[in-house]
């Protein structure tokens, strides 16, 4: 079972490498290209920092960290394979996020960006960013509701 969820991974990173890789040959640094008109597009930026670009410039604290936390999360896949497939999902999301954006870190110098969301005012990001989003809302459901998820019923 938990090959599956490493398997989700890999699509998640290939993904994101995809669209990155398609970003940096289409745009030009900051050209944006209408995806749907009003609600999305897509606007390439090199991003040196994190969300919102803190920490910019400090590749080698966000390589570390991100070795720490990939360690750490696949660590937590293998220890609770067998408890949450729902815990696993957020597992394998932060996991490709995390990854997605090392790849990029270490190939380019900085992650490259390019979601944009019009219709409010967001930082660009990418599929990696969203994974790693989605990946710890997974992990925070199941640390609220772990018994429910794992199909324990209390009466009380």
């Amino acid at each position: 079972m938990l090959t599956i969820f490493f398997v989700l991974s890999i699509i998640v990173i290939s993904l994101d490498q995809w669209l990155k890789l398609w970003t940096v040959a289409n745009l030009g640094i900051g050209e944006s290209q209408n995806v749907i008109e009003h609600f999305f597009s897509l606007n390439y930026v090199q991003n040196t920092g994190a969300a919102w670009s803190i920490l910019e410039g400090e590749t080698t604290f966000f390589t570390i960290i991100t070795i720490v936390a990939v360690t750490v999360v696949i660590y937590l896949m293998i220890r609770y394979r067998n408890d949450s497939k729902f815990l696993n999902l957020g597992l394998a999301l932060v996991l490709a996020g995390a990854v997605g954006n090392f790849i990029d870190r270490i190939r380019l110098g900085y992650v490259v960006d390019m979601i944009q969301v019009d219709f409010i005012q967001f930082p660009i990001f990418n599929i990696a960013d969203c994974s790693l989003v989605i990946g710890v809302i997974c992990i925070f459901i199941y640390t609220i509701f772990e018994d429910r998820l794992k199909g324990k019923n209390y009466v009380g």
